[in-house]
């Protein structure tokens, strides 16, 4: 057996996985996970369902991968946002959500649907991600010139309103200038204000008083 065969091997059942993912993401287009099933995701992607097990343990499981492979994206979004979280560069975050937005569509709404959806171990999956997010911006805002004296829950809500704001303006962006809903200039506006809001909010906080 030479060694490029297992390392062929390895490379087809990663692209046999990597095929489960896309259909899945496909399928979910216009449906929720619970409306897909097993059968079907394996079926599209080319495979017998029993085969499906060789990758992942449970439809459950699979929901959960593409949480986490979506939810890389948002993070390295909002990682970029919150380099300098001030007033001036609220517009800047929120370019870049916007070309997130654009660019990965499917996948937020896979995230936007699923946040309070049927399947429970998916949308643990997400609300852990979201604490995650909040957890790393709120060790970053410790850091910054001002903030060295805040109270770690006080840094804490901060992020929590931060990330928070940016989700709202990622749901609002989906539907944009959908019939019935606002323009995308006028959802890019209102969150500007928002983090504005916020982020002036937090210049003028007195940690000695919380």
């Amino acid at each position: 057996m030479t060694k490029a065969e297992p390392e062929n091997r390895a490379a087809k059942k990663e692209r046999t996985r990597q095929a489960l993912l896309d259909t899945a993401m496909d399928l979910l287009t216009d449906r929720s996970f619970a409306g897909i099933s097993l059968r079907e995701v394996a079926r599209e992607a080319g495979i017998v369902p029993t085969a499906f097990y060789r990758h992942f343990a449970s439809m459950e499981d699979l929901g959960v991968v593409l949480v986490e492979e979506s939810m890389r994206m948002l993070r390295q979004m909002l990682r970029d946002a919150r380099r300098d979280p001030s007033p001036k560069n609220a517009g800047t975050s929120l370019d870049i959500l916007v070309r997130q937005v654009h660019s990965h569509e499917r996948e937020f709404r896979f995230l936007c649907r699923e946040r309070y959806g049927g399947i429970s171990e998916i949308r643990r999956a997400i609300s852990t991600e979201m604490r995650l997010f909040v957890s790393e911006l709120t060790v970053d805002l410790s850091r910054m010139a001002g903030l060295e004296k805040w109270r770690h829950d006080d840094l804490e809500i901060a992020a929590d309103l931060i990330v928070g704001a940016m989700f709202t303006a990622v749901v609002a962006l989906l539907d944009a200038d959908a019939p019935g809903y606002p323009s995308e200039d006028v959802v890019i506006a209102r969150a500007e204000k928002q983090l504005r809001l916020i982020i002036l909010g937090m210049a003028t906080w007195d940690p000695s008083r919380s």
